[in-house]
């Protein structure tokens, strides 16, 4: 097992990953050790050497007795990348182990690429801590740990995944009090807000759609208010999303490194292929019909609404081989036959509105439908364009 040695404790660490990728040093929150990032590792070492550690007090790491800072972490941080020979890494961590990149980054910016910082706070209220402190050292973990999960994860994911939570359960309970009260110490007395605007290193501050240990308001939106340029943005879950939603991280930690590591030419190519599609989409669809569309978005939809407008709208609607008007009358026969409703009604609406096609047109392709697709399949085209069309004759 590698240990590396820092101010008087042994730090447990692990790498995953090729050697020549660039170096992503994964943080943890206090009461976990660095299986937290478990279900994300497989989807960043294609792109990234993924280095872990256990916190001083967790896990493998030595706990001793008394009270942790923020700078003893950092400095832990930084003994483990000498350990494994890394010199310069961006740094990803939840909870405390953002606030410990926090720190870390303005005595060495030398070393840190990048910052991604999860479900984090540069400030809490101290006498919490000092309340919950008091009460593991009385009682133990075991006084804690209901409403620790209960912070940690929201109770849809919880009553879904029993299993997940015995296991964070099970770890918090095994893990030294002092190591947690040394950690808690830590958070409690952190002051971080002085010095976050002297971070230079790129900066995403990212928030769980449903964290309420640490919502954007009054804490993310804190960090990225005080850090330079720092950016924001919502991932699904609540406080510990590598295990929430593990997918939706990593997709938030490759897309900001890339741009990092290799300029922003990806997300530029990407903003042009979407303005162009819009273009189209606009055309075909009609300006209300987009505008209300894109309100819609959400953090769960962005991409995907994002993607279908880069290539259905400008890479297929796009190319010179058909014009709008076949390729209108393609989709209803298209959709028709699949039996595909909402997609149907959206088209015939939007090409008789837009002028697309005429009604006769329409007919048309509705009777091409019945002797290529069955007639039980035109019967439902022709009523659910008979109801658009006396909708829109209404007008």
């Amino acid at each position: 097992m590698p240990f590396a040695t820092s101010h008087g404790a042994r730090i447990y660490w692990r790498a995953d990953g090729a050697a020549d990728k660039p170096a992503l040093v994964l943080l943890t929150s206090i009461g976990t050790d660095l299986s937290l990032y478990d279900p994300v590792v497989p989807l960043l070492t294609p792109d990234f050497r993924v280095l872990r550690l256990d916190t001083r007090g967790h896990g493998a790491s030595d706990a001793p007795a008394g009270d942790y800072s923020l700078d003893l972490l950092a400095y832990d941080v930084l003994a483990v990348m000498d350990a494994a020979r890394v010199e310069k890494a961006s740094l990803c961590g939840t909870s405390l182990g953002a606030m410990i990149a926090m720190a870390l980054a303005p005595k060495a910016p030398e070393r840190v690429e990048a910052l991604i910082l999860a479900c984090t706070s540069p400030a809490m209220d101290p006498a919490v801590w000092d309340q919950r402190l008091a009460l593991i050292r009385a009682e133990g973990l075991a006084a804690i740990v209901e409403a620790v999960l209960g912070r940690f994860f929201s109770d849809g994911f919880s009553g879904q995944h029993p299993e997940i939570i015995d296991t964070v359960r099970a770890g918090i309970l095994a893990q030294s009090p002092d190591g947690y009260c040394g950690c808690g110490a830590a958070i409690r007395d952190m002051a971080l807000l002085d010095d976050l605007p002297a971070i230079t290193a790129p900066t995403l501050v990212l928030t769980g759609a449903k964290d309420a240990a640490t919502p954007f308001e009054g804490h993310g939106e804190r960090i990225v208010a005080a850090i330079p340029g720092a950016r924001h943005a919502v991932v699904d879950g609540a406080h510990l999303p590598s295990l929430e939603a593990p997918a939706a991280l990593a997709d938030a930690v490759r897309g900001f490194l890339t741009e990092v590591l290799h300029g922003t030419a990806v997300r530029d190519a990407k903003d042009v292929l979407f303005e162009a599609g819009l273009v189209t989409r606009r055309k075909v669809l009609g300006e209300a019909w987009v505008d209300r569309s894109l309100a819609n978005r959400s953090a769960f939809t962005a991409d995907y609404q994002a993607m279908i407008t880069r290539y259905a709208w400008n890479e297929i609607w796009g190319r010179p081989g058909l014009d709008h008007r076949t390729r209108r009358l393609l989709v209803l026969a298209i959709c028709a036959s699949l039996a595909r409703w909402e997609e149907f009604r959206l088209h015939v609406q939007a090409g008789l509105e837009q002028g697309g096609f005429t009604q006769d047109e329409l007919k048309e392709v509705l009777m091409q439908i019945a002797i290529y697709a069955g007639v039980p399949a035109a019967n439902t085209a022709f009523t659910e364009a008979a109801e658009i069309i006396a909708a829109l004759e209404r007008r």
